[in-house]
């Protein structure tokens, strides 16, 4: 059986949670020679509606591209915590911001309650680039991709003059997730 690895972000419009699941998708498949499908789903509205994005990884062929049985996800709203929790595998992880998400009954797996939000305003100054830094923090927490790789594709979509911008919200996601690791 080839090693398949689902993840899921979710949120709403207009947090940028469909590009990192583009990048993430492109960083395995383009940087490290893995099979990978994206596919998205949001609501009507075009910022603040539901928003979800799917990537599915393997070394082998993918049957079905949509996720059904997370090995992770990325919840940055209560809402979509709420409503996805119970899509997590029992060994699944959960990637939360401390500000967003305040009631965990619904989770299982294991849960990172990370500072995300408030990482993006002390440190980058704005909350442009907390999708970034989420990404940062599963890629660290997950290892499904190499930090090499994820900064390549990250770099790849980043508009010209945000690239130092984009890899300090990066880094901040590396040391967010190592540090979690270590608690």
């Amino acid at each position: 059986m080839d090693n398949i690895t689902e993840i899921r972000f979710a949120g709403s419009g207009g947090q940028g949670l469909i590009l990192v699941g583009i990048i993430l998708a492109e960083a395995a498949a383009i940087y490290e020679n893995k099979n990978a499908v994206q596919t998205q789903n949001y609501g009507p509205e075009a910022r603040g509606g539901s928003s979800k994005s799917e990537v599915v990884i393997s070394n082998g062929p993918i049957a079905y591209p949509k996720a059904t049985s997370l090995d992770y996800m990325v919840a940055l709203t209560q809402e979509s915590f709420s409503k996805y929790a119970n899509d997590l595998k029992d060994t699944g992880t959960i990637i939360t911001d401390k500000e967003l998400v305040t009631d965990f009954s619904k989770g299982k797996g294991k849960l990172y309650v990370l500072d995300l939000e408030k990482s993006a305003r002390e440190e980058l100054g704005k909350l442009l680039g907390l999708n970034v830094i989420a990404l940062g923090a599963l890629v660290e927490i997950s290892g499904v991709v190499s930090k090499d790789s994820i900064e390549k594709a990250l770099m790849k979509r980043v508009p010209k003059g945000f690239e130092d911008y984009n890899k300090k919200a990066l880094e901040i996601g590396f040391r967010l997730g190592s540090e979690a690791k270590k608690n």
